[in-house]
């Protein structure tokens, strides 16, 4: 659920949304997301000191229930 979140999200964010992957792994205890993004849109996810991926975040783990706390998101260029 929190994968195709996260992906209905980033791509109504970014200029390329064909260029955007998700991927989830465990390491440890947590769940990994690593999200894949084309290089220009980075800052576009990002977002100025970090906002617009905070905001991602918070929304995931708000929609995620008690499991979510555990949950990181990683932003990977291609």
């Amino acid at each position: 659920m929190q994968v195709e979140l996260l992906k209905v999200i980033v791509r109504a964010i970014v200029s390329n949304p064909e260029a955007v992957k998700v991927t989830e792994e465990r390491r440890h205890a947590q769940t990994v997301l690593l999200l894949e993004v084309a290089p220009e849109d980075v800052g576009r996810v990002i977002g100025r000191q970090g906002r617009i991926i905070k905001a991602i975040r918070k929304v995931l783990k708000t929609a995620g229930g008690p499991r979510a706390k555990y949950v990181t998101i990683d932003v990977v260029s291609r």
